[in-house]
């Protein structure tokens, strides 16, 4: 069996071993979109600076760049959180935005989301090591954890920013967002809510906005994420709309 294909896998590898497409899945309702733009010189240009890091010996994560687009089909998408770089630590991304693999102590930013779901909606806050910070169970219902950008260097933040997977992750932003339902986007800090112009009005579609949920800014104004009610909003308009 090939496990890193498997999803559920607790020994899948720790890196990027394929600059293959071939060797990211994902759900079919993506894989046009997914196709088109790796066929594109923007794509190709992006799978070629990735092979010559591999070549060179970098560690990059997570070792599945896709693996939002394999868990959450876009017919399923309900509520995109849109992140923007993968966690840079060894063992740490999953290719989930927010997310930490299973085992994983919190970091302080998902801590953050945790404590605003408790009081927001009274939801009990996760023990570590179990159920942990994995949000593997999110993607599967309908949660679209979505980077800007799919891929990082070991110890370097955002050394893969501006080398076209913000192209792409635009893309997915716009297929969601024109498509046919109502989805609940929660963009939390300046980065995600620069993708506030990707989302047409007129759609239903709920756009919440805050701060980040860094430490550095949750508590800050001028829209503290804690305290921002956005949990409790959403399944509102999920329950408004037979979600």
């Amino acid at each position: 069996m090939n496990t890193a294909h498997d999803p559920d896998t607790a020994h899948s590898p720790a890196q990027l071993a394929s600059a293959l497409p071939a060797d990211w899945p994902v759900a079919s309702g993506w894989q046009p979109l997914i196709d088109d733009f790796f066929a594109g010189s923007a794509g190709r240009q992006l799978l070629a600076y990735l092979q010559q890091r591999l070549d060179a010996g970098a560690a990059i994560f997570p070792p599945l760049p896709l693996r939002a687009l394999e868990l959450t089909p876009p017919d399923e998408v309900r509520v995109v959180i849109l992140g923007q770089d993968p966690y840079h630590g060894r063992g740490q991304a999953e290719g989930l935005s927010f997310s930490v693999a299973p085992g994983v102590r919190l970091p302080p930013s998902l801590q953050n989301i945790f404590k605003e779901m408790q009081r927001d909606l009274g939801v009990p806050f996760p023990p570590f090591p179990n159920p942990g910070g994995s949000l593997v169970k999110w993607a599967r219902n309908g949660v679209l954890l979505l980077n800007t950008c799919l891929t990082v260097e070991e110890g370097q933040a955002a050394s893969h920013s501006g080398k076209g997977w913000e192209l792409l992750t635009d893309a997915v932003i716009r297929q969601v967002a024109e498509g046919g339902r109502p989805v609940v986007f929660m963009l939390w800090g300046s980065h995600a809510q620069s993708k506030r112009a990707l989302i047409p009005q007129g759609r239903g579609h709920l756009v919440l906005t805050s701060n980040h949920p860094s430490p550095l800014s949750a508590l800050r104004p001028p829209v503290p994420f804690i305290g921002n009610g956005h949990f409790g909003k959403a399944r509102q308009f999920r329950e408004q709309h037979g979600y």
